[in-house]
């Protein structure tokens, strides 16, 4: 159920936004969002064949240590507003939000023993690869926050709501500049930085970047 609050901030948004994003993408190359999407999809195939041993490994790990189920839904603000459920591997407890919505914190006592494991290679995130299939994604972009989150930030930092102009991805240009370490007025600046300096060679030094870091487990929490 969503707050009033909620309601209002993106009744009051998002018709502007979509005018924006359109604006934007019409300033840019549309080819390179049409192998953008290209890209998405054959990366995201891929990505599911090859780890689905993975998944299916961690998923059995996570019902032996704790109930409940190995999939974690999460609604989440993407492109122009529009509401979408975020798919990741559960690694936290299932009462994680028993007193309401919280970010999590570093060495958080919620997350099991799988999911400090899961969230430090950032192998919870991978089924997200469906988010990106149906469209509500893409490999890269600026990573998409909770409603709640997204319209409170946006009052504390007017224009954070402009991260939603382009499609939120797996990855991102403040993921790998910062991780969950900075604030979201840093993560602003970076993800607006990605926006407005779009181009396919970022996205490929993006994903690139990326893979060392799930490699390292850097800025992990």
């Amino acid at each position: 159920m969503k707050s009033k609050h909620e309601i209002n901030f993106f009744q009051e948004y998002a018709a502007t936004l979509e005018g924006s994003s359109m604006k934007f993408i019409g300033e840019k190359k549309t080819i390179s969002f049409f192998i953008k999407r290209i890209i998405d999809v054959l990366f995201s195939l891929i990505g599911l064949i090859i780890t689905l041993p993975i998944i299916l490994l961690v998923a059995i790990l996570i019902k032996i240590e704790t109930p409940g189920p190995f999939f974690f839904l999460q609604e989440r603000v993407g492109l122009n507003g529009k509401y979408f459920y975020v798919i990741k591997l559960r690694s936290m407890t299932v009462d994680a939000e028993k007193n309401g919505a919280q970010w999590a914190e570093k060495n958080d006592p919620r997350v099991t023993r799988v999911g400090t494991f899961i969230r430090k290679t950032r192998i919870d995130e991978i089924p997200q690869f469906i988010n990106v299939l149906v469209g509500d994604m893409s490999l890269v972009g600026p990573r998409p926050e909770r409603p709640i989150f997204t319209a409170m930030f946006n009052e504390d930092i007017p224009g954070f709501v402009e991260r939603l102009k382009i499609k939120p991805g797996i990855t991102g240009w403040a993921q790998v500049n910062g991780g969950y370490e900075i604030t979201p007025k840093e993560k602003l600046a970076l993800d607006c930085y990605y926006i407005s300096n779009f181009s396919l060679v970022l996205d490929i030094q993006i994903i690139l970047k990326t893979i060392i870091i799930c490699l390292t487990g850097k800025d992990a929490r």
